[in-house]
């Protein structure tokens, strides 16, 4: 079968990001999980402006267990100082930050001393680590707009696989920067050229990638549906936790951006407030200001009526992150597009209820558990969180007994369909029948 070599590539660039998003965290499990300094087959690869160079198992596992340590990802809720400013605001402590944005120290000394302790020279070159064959893995669709990054896989062998998290920018291109659309075409016209086979998270996103790469003269690449697990924090039921706040709140979790629909929100908390005074509740943004959100950024900070009602908390570690969703009435998700919605899974396996759009990614990955409404109906939002917010609400009762019997995707499973499907490909180059995707 030859060695697999899983590309650490933007992992390693994440230490200038202060906390982790979707992508970061699927990337993280699956290079967890891949690179295993006990196996010599299994390897890691950096693409640079001076071309790839493989990593031996254990110089990756170090990098990548550098990054989660810049992530703060282990820390204890409890010990959070920032999860506790977060709390304070929820309670309406009169000197408490109404943005908490959590700061990450250290990142560059880091980085530094794993180059000084593996070399600037940052590994071998492909054909001498691995002489021919192998399969190359790359989950986090960097750098696949650039099919020069790709080409030296063909020339030893090596199998490259894809991991698609969506087609977005190529769907809904109004909700992205200019930019995102070529570039995100520019991605496709990689994979169908240089791709072996690609995986993909939902039916939705396997459909539209199967109609891209038909038109891109590669119909029939195989292709792998592995529904994303959440980070096993999110599923343990712990005996004792700490209420974050003692006053009802929501949470919407996600990067800051056009498609999130931050915006409805925003509007309907301003009509709630209008409405119920002090009793409104308050909605917590999870995520780090994104790009063309101007109005929500002016509702954020000059609306005197949200000023009270709504924080804003980025950089939170996944456990913190965890403990905020525990205590919530429900999550929000009113997004017009989503490749898959990990805080859907993630809430469902905490036991959080969850309010999501009536779209067809989370009918799929949510089915009846979700209380689903139109992204666009903003007074049948404002319904559905008032409600939601009365103590003893039956409606909450109703969703939390639907989705009482959710089993949330195994990251066993999920690692032993991809370690299946990349085996596959190899059987299947061997002259064994594969399997239809």
């Amino acid at each position: 079968m030859g060695p697999l070599v899983y590309d650490i590539t933007r992992l390693v660039l994440r230490v200038f990001n202060r906390t982790p998003n979707g992508i970061d965290r699927v990337d993280f499990a699956l290079a967890n999980h891949f690179i295993d300094p006990a196996r010599s087959d299994r390897l890691g690869a950096l693409l640079t402006p001076f071309g790839p160079r493989v990593l031996d198992a254990a110089a990756a596992r170090e990098a990548i267990d550098n990054i989660r340590r810049h992530w703060g990802e282990d820390e204890d809720p409890d010990s959070d100082a920032h999860l506790r400013e977060v709390a304070a605001a929820i309670d309406g402590a009169p000197t408490a930050a109404r943005r908490v944005a959590k700061a990450r120290t250290g990142q560059y000394a880091q980085a530094l001393a794993w180059l000084k302790r593996r070399g600037f020279s940052l590994g071998a070159s492909p054909r001498a680590r691995l002489g021919v064959g192998g399969t190359y893995l790359n989950v986090s669709q960097f750098p696949l707009q650039f099919d020069v990054c790709f080409r030296w896989q063909a020339r030893l062998g090596v199998d490259p696989v894809f991991f698609i998290h969506d087609l977005l920018p190529l769907e809904t291109p109004e909700y992205f920067r200019p930019a995102e659309r070529p570039r995100h075409q520019s991605r496709l016209v990689t994979l169908a050229r240089r791709g072996r086979a690609a995986i993909v998270s939902t039916h939705v996103v396997r459909e539209a990638l199967r109609r891209r790469l038909a038109d891109l003269g590669r119909p029939d690449m195989p292709m792998l549906v592995a529904p994303l697990p959440a980070d096993p924090i999110f599923s343990q039921k712990p005996a004792l936790e700490a209420a974050v706040g003692r006053r009802p709140y929501f949470l919407i979790c996600g990067t800051i951006e056009p498609r999130k629909n931050h915006l409805l929100l925003l509007q309907v908390w301003r009509d709630i407030v209008a409405r119920l005074g002090e009793a409104a509740p308050i909605l917590v943004v999870v995520g780090v200001r994104g790009w063309e959100n101007e109005h929500v950024i002016d509702l954020l900070e000059r609306c005197p009526s949200l000023r009270e009602h709504v924080i804003e908390a980025s950089g939170l570690p996944t456990p913190s992150v965890r403990r905020l969703l525990s205590g919530a009435r429900a999550l929000l998700m009113p997004s017009f597009a989503e490749g898959y919605g990990l805080p859907v899974v993630e809430a469902l396996a905490a036991g959080t209820p969850v309010i999501a759009s009536d779209i067809a990614t989370f009918r799929e990955i949510g089915g009846g558990r979700l209380l689903a409404i139109d992204p666009t109906d903003g007074p049948k939002w404002r319904e559905a969180i008032c409600a939601f917010a009365a103590d003893g609400s039956p409606e909450r009762r109703e969703l939390l007994a639907r989705s009482a019997g959710y089993a949330a995707p195994a990251w066993s499973s999920f690692f032993a369909a991809v370690e299946d499907f990349i085996g596959g490909l190899k059987r299947a180059e061997a002259g064994a029948p594969y399997p239809a995707a």
